[in-house]
């Protein structure tokens, strides 16, 4: 709920931008602009390690809408989800810092679509997160990427693959199966 204004603000100016411009490709870079706000601080006085996360959603959400896949997700019944990610920070964004989330996605696989996000002020990138994501039906199971692209007009062979280095985090950093036990015991 703490972004749920910011969230309801960026999807009506994405659908806006949407109606006005038509679908940009599923490779092109979606820009928002973004102000660092006092509820976005942490006690020392920066943006807030995690609220990077939830300023990030926003982006997805831009592409969500603007490339055309919103919609139909809503008509079929697709919903994303995050499977994994991993972010770096170089820089801190202070208050009433102004930055531009940039997004977009960077490869898939034939279960996921990796996407990079960056915080960005000034063309200088301050955060960088990286998010393997999945779509799954309401009634059940993985969407098969090739079909989420084929539903908007991409090619899935214009997607790039994923390089090594994130076939391995994702397998490294994965969880079991939501269907296999995951009992928490520290060793």
């Amino acid at each position: 709920m703490n972004v749920i204004w910011r969230t309801l603000l960026q999807l009506a100016l994405s659908r806006r931008k949407f109606r006005r411009h038509g679908a940009m490709n599923s490779l092109d870079v979606g820009r928002i602009r973004l102000t660092t706000l006092p509820t976005d601080l942490d006690v020392v006085g920066h943006m807030n390690n995690g609220r990077y996360l939830s300023l990030f959603d926003l982006g997805r959400f831009d592409l969500l809408m603007r490339t055309g896949l919103w919609d139909l997700m809503r008509e079929r019944g697709w919903y994303p989800v995050v499977a994994n990610a991993t972010i770096s920070f170089r820089r801190s964004l202070q208050p009433w810092q102004r930055f531009v989330i940039e997004s977009r996605v960077i490869a898939a696989d034939e279960r996921a679509v990796y996407l990079e996000h960056r915080a960005v002020v000034k063309g200088d990138i301050y955060a960088r997160l990286v998010v393997r994501g999945r779509f799954v039906r309401r009634a059940g199971g993985v969407l098969p990427i090739a079909e989420l692209f084929e539903a908007i007009g991409q090619d899935p062979a214009e997607i790039p693959a994923p390089e090594e280095w994130m076939l391995r985090w994702a397998e490294d950093v994965a969880l079991p199966s939501a269907r296999t036990p995951a009992p928490s015991v520290w060793s």
